[in-house]
């Protein structure tokens, strides 16, 4: 993928894992043809295995079809939650833990 399409490398995003799109703000311009403009999504792939989803796909520059970086997310559910995974150069690194209970136990306060 091409770091000098982008400011940072792997920014870290803290719990914000994207399904599709593209992180723009991170995006300088395309070191290929120099334009700042849309970021195309181009080979777009969903596998389900062994209770994995994971999506992957390219961000592309529109102009000359040059890879800016590859995207990659992941969804599981694991015991009593869902967790999802973003890798991406352009849009960052990311984790996320969501229960699947209607009461989180890891935010109940304790009793005494």
């Amino acid at each position: 993928m091409c770091t000098g399409c982008v400011q940072k490398q792997y920014p870290d995003r803290g719990h914000t894992c994207l399904e599709n799109g593209s992180y723009l703000m991170n995006f300088l311009a395309c070191a290929n043809c120099q334009q700042r403009d849309f970021v195309l999504i181009s080979d777009r792939t969903m596998e389900n295995e062994d209770d994995e989803e994971l999506v992957t796909y390219l961000h592309m520059c529109k102009n000359c079809d040059h890879v800016i970086a590859r995207h990659e997310y992941t969804f599981t559910v694991v015991d009593d939650y869902q967790e999802y995974t973003m890798l991406c150069m352009l849009c960052g690194k990311a984790e996320d833990s969501i229960s699947v209970l209607p009461d989180d136990p890891r935010q109940t306060a304790p009793l005494f």
